[in-house]
């Protein structure tokens, strides 16, 4: 799962979409192995040494207990929460990725990430990442008070948005960056599934090989969308949404 960005509205408010995500959580914890949250979970994020941002205390809480009892979570930071660092891992044993991994999981080969920065485009990301990934830049935000901080992240995200949200209207796979990272790769070595987030629409696209798949995970802005994997196959899903649309150029799945 990925792009809740929980601290804005979207269809519906952050609050009663922490709470849905909760009921999917509380749902899946009975047979999950692994949790992959993959990027921009919160709509802004800035931890401090002693101080990380106000709320989500309904998501931190749930997650501590699902590691608690044995449930692996992954989380994978994403251009608006980047600035996360050790409180998921210290407080809740959760490992954070800044990049995307390669991973096997039942004999099937994985490249999972954000996505952001991936591929021959995505300039604007690529210059704000650089920028807010500089020490320099981590330390001057850390001399501002974190309320002051915290509106300056509010007005950043706000930005980040409005600069690609045409984008992120339409699929267009000539065109799709992270399309051609993938097609990239798959000419030197076999990856089974590139699982992305960033691109806020649900995706299932078969590659030029016929084999590997291009799988987005869509938001829970608007979507509510998902992806599993079975241990064979891996599935777009759509949990109670008002706007399941999946984008795909071979299987419909629902």
């Amino acid at each position: 799962m990925s792009d809740f960005h929980l601290g804005i509205h979207g269809e519906a408010s952050s609050t009663e979409r922490e709470k849905k995500l909760l009921l999917w959580l509380d749902e899946v914890s009975h047979d999950a192995e692994e949790i992959y949250l993959v990027g921009d979970v919160f709509d802004y994020w800035y931890e401090y040494k002693k101080v990380v941002p106000k709320g989500y205390v309904r998501l931190l809480g749930k997650l501590a207990n699902l590691t608690d009892n044995g449930v692996k979570v992954y989380f994978f930071t994403g251009n608006h929460d980047m600035w996360m660092f050790r409180y998921l891992t210290d407080e809740l044993n959760i490992p954070v990725y800044r990049e995307a991994i390669r991973t096997k999981i039942n004999g099937k080969n994985f490249i999972i990430g954000h996505g952001d920065g991936l591929g021959p485009g995505d300039h604007g990301y690529k210059m704000i990442n650089e920028l807010f990934s500089h020490r320099l830049a981590e330390w001057a935000f850390i001399q501002i008070h974190p309320d002051t901080g915290s509106r300056l992240m509010m007005f950043f995200s706000a930005k980040i948005r409005q600069f690609t949200r045409e984008e992120l209207q339409s699929f267009n796979p000539e065109n799709e960056w992270l399309v051609n990272y993938a097609e990239s790769i798959i000419q030197k070595e076999m990856v089974d599934y590139f699982i992305f987030g960033h691109r806020h629409l649900a995706i299932d696209y078969l590659l030029s090989n016929g084999k590997s798949r291009y799988i987005n995970l869509g938001d829970w802005l608007y979507f509510y969308s998902y992806a599993v994997f079975d241990g064979n196959d891996v599935v777009l899903h759509f949990y109670h949404s008002p706007n399941p649309m999946l984008i795909s150029n071979h299987i419909h799945h629902n």
